[in-house]
């Protein structure tokens, strides 16, 4: 947890430690678990951005490392090389992550295209057929101008799944965001700051319980019955 993050709306006490012992592998890796934060929006008032921030807060309260990609700069899909700096910045967190939350606003009815930029710039496949993202945790949450919506959510729950995720069930969406977070930009105790609690908490939950078992939860027959080279060949192509 880092010395800034205070926690005005939590009632801390009532936060318990989560039995890791009881959820990891025997052959878990250890350190803590790696999230990497994802938001879709470049206004300087980013209320995806906001939801994100909070949901980093929390996470290293309940022992996670966490990083956040800011996606200013990011150039559009195929629209550059991969060795853009952008590009390559995001690439690395995603193979350094061991679960995402991606937060978005919805816009005119869907997640924004800055937050479909980012995940489309995830590659398909860095060695054989293996996704980066695959068998990797995830979390969706989205916040909205007017009445409450779950469009961008459940949109982003397909791309999960698309990207072999193990996508939680539990999401936040918060409707009139604008109204919600205060002037300091965070949000206040209440419901809604309670489902991103409650999100958080499971994230962590299922990061534990899926990290150092990759191999054997998405582990593929098609991909053991074609060989790494072929498979990155014809993905390489696509």
């Amino acid at each position: 947890m880092k010395v800034a993050d205070t926690f005005p709306a939590l009632h801390v006490d009532v936060v318990p430690q989560i039995d890791v012992n009881s959820l990891k592998a025997p052959d878990d890796p250890g350190h803590k678990p790696r999230i990497l934060l994802l938001y879709g929006s470049l206004r300087e008032a980013s209320y995806s951005r906001k939801a994100a921030l909070e949901s980093g807060r929390v996470l290293r309260l309940l022992g996670c490392e966490t990083k956040m990609f800011d996606p200013t700069g990011l150039p559009l899909p195929d629209g550059v090389d991969p060795d853009h700096p952008k590009v390559v910045e995001l690439r690395n967190l995603a193979v350094w992550s061991e679960g995402m939350v991606w937060s978005s606003p919805e816009r005119h009815g869907a997640m924004t295209a800055v937050m479909k930029a980012q995940i489309d710039w995830l590659p398909l496949s860095l060695q054989g057929g293996i996704r980066p993202t695959q068998g990797k945790t995830l979390a969706v949450m989205q916040v909205s101008g007017g009445s409450q919506s779950f469009n961008a959510v459940n949109q982003m729950r397909i791309l999960g799944r698309w990207m072999r995720m193990v996508t939680i069930p539990n999401q936040s969406s918060i409707p009139k965001a604008w109204l919600e977070f205060d002037g300091e930009g965070r949000l206040p105790e209440g419901p809604f700051y309670a489902r991103i609690v409650d999100v958080m908490e499971e994230l962590v939950k299922f990061t534990w319980l899926v990290r150092g078992r990759t191999e054997h939860l998405v582990d593929r027959y098609s991909e053991r019955v074609e060989s790494a080279a072929e498979v990155h060949k014809r993905v390489s192509e696509k």
